[in-house]
């Protein structure tokens, strides 16, 4: 006999329930919002999946069809009909290490390998546990793949290769010294071209985003000087393929997959929540996104795509436009597979000092400076579990900063109970009834009393048999416990040991 929990689980694999909710009351006027919003996305998504190729390795065309068939399949598949789904800057610092290691070819086994993990996570109800992750874990994480992306952009503005290597740091100096071997002007000032075109576009115009018309506009000064290029796009999708595979990569790209993919499921359900919060309407089904991811990261490399992740700017240009349902995810796909069919030819020019002035803007964006603030202001374990989560983050990888992030803030956070665990004296003697005849200064020198306050657990309960069986010469000891609202084995054991050794 199924269990009925596994029953609900494989429920999510069918989508038709919740598209039928969203879609109940469809109407012609929230069509044309969809279609505004879904063009809109578009519009915005364009520069960023060509930049996102190109900065992961996989290539600009690679960032494109990304966009496009998991854009469509995480809309269709997924819990929240605001998420847009595609390449993103925290995809590509994963990423950027794994081709450099494994070769690009390799990428779309770890993206199909990323796919089955999130959907055995999805179905395991995993979706849920994003709630388990400490609030400066996720500032620090996200502030580091900032400072990550904004330094992947510096070889492609100075115009010379990408240094091999799997750290951001060495690769960011080794690109410094090799433009101050021969420099050159051009990228350079195209890139700063890009960046000034963006602040002074964004002060005057609000409806259209600066980031294309910057794109359009550098390209065609560009064309006055030699300088690196996308290079040629297909005008269509690449007909569907499984990429080559042995047990061998398998086994030996599992760590890899597994950081994709939580990297994936991490980020996805981040964009939804961020989604949720701009709107009241409804609420988001973290397993079911899940699912959503895991098919998106399935197809994507079948069609020559990277693995991709819920993207939260294009999330929130989404909802702030007026997107009424999932519909204008698979529009904003639409779209962009329009664009690769007719202008394909004509992104191949597009200079990749410009995409780097794109990608640097959304890295300076992306930093959470008002929660950093709130941080400072709150404790100093707060602090100091962001600040080591983004340092690890820039240093090592996203896995392990996270990992480490984790561990720290469950330290201090035990460290603060452990702390919060009192003992305070009590006088018996008022207590007494008055028609009792006790003497009270024998009762205070031959019983103690404590009241008790705090969690008495494993961190606190050696501390308290410490304080405890330092006591001696006492006929009682009354231990008032009123406020202990958990005790676990481990404090258990401690009121059984003080009670042996009293």
């Amino acid at each position: 006999m199924i269990d009925n929990s596994w029953l609900k689980s494989l429920e999510l694999l069918n989508p038709i329930p919740a598209w039928r909710q969203e879609f109940a009351d469809y109407n012609p006027t929230r069509l044309q919002q969809d279609l505004l919003a879904g063009l809109t996305v578009g519009v915005v998504a364009l520069p960023l999946a060509l930049a996102f190729g190109v900065t992961s390795g996989a290539g600009a065309a690679a960032g494109l069809f990304t966009a496009i068939v998991a854009g469509f399949t995480g809309s269709v598949m997924g819990g929240s009909r605001y998420n847009i789904t595609g390449p993103t800057g925290a995809m590509t610092v994963v990423l950027l290490p794994i081709i450099a290691q494994y070769g690009v070819d390799k990428i779309f086994l770890v993206g199909i390998m990323a796919g089955l993990i999130l959907l055995v996570m999805g179905l395991l109800r995993f979706g849920r546990l994003i709630q388990l992750i400490p609030y400066p874990v996720v500032i620090g994480f996200t502030n580091g793949i900032a400072i990550i992306i904004f330094l992947q952009q510096v070889p492609a503005m100075l115009g010379v290769a990408t240094p091999r290597g799997e750290h951001i740091l060495p690769i960011t100096l080794k690109a410094l010294q090799d433009y101050l071997r021969q420099p050159e002007m051009a990228a350079p000032l195209l890139t700063l071209l890009t960046v000034g075109l963006i602040l002074l576009w964004g002060r005057y115009v609000k409806h259209i985003p600066g980031s294309i018309v910057a794109l359009i506009a550098v390209t065609l000064v560009s064309l006055l000087f030699d300088v690196p290029r996308i290079g040629e796009i297909p005008t269509t999708l690449p007909a569907p393929h499984l990429p080559a595979w042995s047990f061998t990569d398998v086994s030996r790209l599992f760590s890899p997959a597994l950081a994709v993919a939580l990297l994936a499921g991490i980020e996805t359900l981040l964009s939804a929540v961020v989604a949720d919060s701009m709107t009241i309407r409804e609420r988001h089904d973290p397993d079911r996104e899940v699912i959503g991811s895991s098919f998106a990261n399935l197809l994507a490399p079948i069609f020559g795509g990277i693995p991709a992740t819920g993207a939260i700017a294009r999330t929130a240009v989404n909802v702030r436009s007026g997107a009424q349902t999932r519909l204008s995810s698979i529009i904003h796909a639409l779209f962009l597979l329009l664009v690769v069919v007719l202008l394909g030819p004509l992104a191949q020019v597009i200079p990749l000092a410009a995409l780097a002035g794109i990608l640097m803007m959304v890295a300076v964006r992306m930093i959470e400076w008002e929660a950093v603030q709130a941080i400072l202001r709150s404790t100093k374990s707060d602090l100091s579990t962001m600040l080591v989560t983004m340092g690890m983050t820039v240093a090592f990888d996203l896995v392990l900063a996270i990992e480490v992030g984790l561990v720290l803030a469950g330290i201090l956070f035990i460290q603060r109970m452990r702390n919060s665990l009192s003992l305070e004296p009590m006088d018996l003697a008022p207590q007494v009834p008055a028609h009792l005849e006790v003497d009270h200064d024998l009762l205070r020198e031959r019983v103690v009393a404590f009241r008790v306050d705090g969690p008495l657990f494993f961190a606190a309960a050696g501390e308290f048999i410490n304080n405890l069986t330092q006591i001696s010469k006492v006929d009682a000891l009354i231990l008032r416990m009123r406020r202990v609202k958990v005790i676990d084995a481990s404090g258990a054991n401690a009121l059984l040991t003080m009670k042996q050794a009293l």
